[in-house]
């Protein structure tokens, strides 16, 4: 490193964010990730045991992904090479690759490639990875907040060992802050108190994010007020001002996106307006757009509650127009009506199961032809052919119902749709179940 080189990094470390300052640089200063770097883990015995291996670490930002990467790198034997997806590029890989070829052939050197964002890699730029990674060329290691099962390509992610990274506690997001701003920290937390309820309200604020911590709490101690000794106290107001607002884990495009829509459909059909209405609030707070929201709202309103109420579907329908019509932030209220009422409302997916068993069925004899007397005999000529004939009109019976076969010759009845006992559906099984015995005492009189 000459001069220069040494000048920048020095002025770079001085300005770099708290965060990235205090990474800690050996695995028993790590914290968080227990389940894969605790003692005896499979990941904490692969680094130790430096085994060239390609692994992907996957989870949500400030989990320690990168941190954990740079600790492989300070303990492995081999060259670390890291590069970013946002600013490389294919030829940019083919060197590297090349680099660690001739390494490996000269000096016996094994290479560690680690790829932040790895999820930012065209499908070209994976593929030039894949020929290296599979002769063992170099060791990939990726990290990504993206489900690397739909932005990876399979034939690299099938070379690679995936790891999932989760979100810290927030008792390990205090033990971060309080190594942090213990006394001898930080120069720049140097005569900085941080108060108790500074302190829980920074750990609460992070939501599982370690890097929010302690950059919040950077912030923090930036702005406190220096008292008359020269110190300076980061209370529950300073804390509030550093971080105005708690972030809303969830991508748009991502995980979060589907896991949070998850939640907030499978809280409508278990009947939980409370929790259905906080994942609403979720989703519109991070921005999602309120039509894919009413969309999903009219699909539950026909999977989950059905004929049980089929009010629901009308309100899901009016919703998904309010929303068009006045955008939001009004048409949140629209989105809270029909979330509350579809929560509250019976249960069925009768309607959900019929279709998908009648569809079975249909795959099953695809070539049945409708029967005779149910074609149309309205076209000239229609009723020469016996279309039509024999046809029950069903208004000229008591109850406007009589009993006949309305499935394809030969084919078999069997009930798609069991209407079950919840809410209107009540009703309409007394009658189905009318109809049933009508259609049975035919059968029987016919044998």
């Amino acid at each position: 490193m000459d001069i220069f080189t040494f000048r920048e990094e020095e002025e770079l470390n001085k300005h770099s964010p708290l965060a990235l300052r205090v990474r800690p640089v050996s695995l028993d200063a790590f914290v968080g990730q227990e389940h894969l770097v605790g003692e005896g883990k499979a990941l904490r015995r692969l680094i130790e045991s430096d085994v060239a291996s390609s692994l992907l670490f996957y989870g949500p930002p400030g989990t320690g992904k990168t941190t954990l990467a740079e600790i492989i790198a300070s303990l492995t034997k081999s060259v670390f090479v890291r590069v970013n997806a946002v600013s490389s590029s294919v030829a940019e890989l083919r060197r590297i690759i090349e680099e660690a070829r001739r390494r490996l052939a000269l000096d016996g050197k094994r290479t560690i490639l680690f790829i932040d964002e790895i999820h930012r890699f065209n499908k070209a730029q994976q593929d030039a990875l894949l020929p290296a990674v599979e002769k063992g060329i170099v060791s990939l290691i990726g990290a990504t907040t993206e489900n690397p099962y739909f932005t990876v390509n399979a034939p690299l992610l099938s070379r690679m060992r995936v790891f999932p990274f989760e979100p810290l506690s927030q008792a390990q997001i205090e033990t971060l802050l309080n190594r942090v701003a213990a006394a001898g920290g930080c120069k720049e937390l140097n005569g900085v108190t941080l108060a108790a309820d500074a302190r829980e309200h920074l750990v609460r604020m992070a939501n599982g994010d370690a890097r929010a911590a302690l950059n919040a709490l950077e912030l923090a101690a930036a702005i406190a007020k220096t008292d008359e000794a020269g110190g300076r106290l980061v209370d529950l107001s300073v804390a509030e001002e550093a971080v105005q607002r708690r972030s809303v884990v969830y991508d748009r495009d991502g995980d979060s996106h589907y896991d949070v829509i998850s939640a907030y459909i499978k809280s409508i059909r278990g009947s939980d307006p409370d929790a259905a209405l906080y994942w609403l609030a979720r989703m519109l707070e991070a921005g999602e757009d309120p039509l894919f929201i009413a969309r999903r709202l009219i699909i539950a309103a026909s999977e989950d509650i059905g004929n049980a109420d089929p009010r629901g579907l009308q309100l899901a329908v009016a919703a998904a127009q309010a929303v068009q019509m006045v955008g939001l932030p009004e048409g949140r209220i629209a989105l809270a009506q029909a979330t509350c009422y579809l929560a509250a409302a019976p249960k069925s997916n009768a309607a959900y199961l019929g279709i998908d068993e009648a569809l079975a069925a249909v795959k099953k004899r695809p070539g049945d032809r409708v029967p005779p007397h149910l074609r149309d005999s309205a076209y000239g000529g229609a009723k020469k052919l016996g279309h039509g004939l024999g046809y029950l009109y069903p208004h000229d019976f008591t109850d406007s119902f009589v009993s006949q076969d309305y499935l394809p010759q030969g084919m078999p009845w069997q009930p798609f749709y069991r209407p079950g006992k919840n809410g209107y559906e009540r009703y309409i099984s007394e009658r189905m179940e009318a109809r049933s015995r009508v259609r049975k005492r035919k059968e029987e009189s016919n044998e």
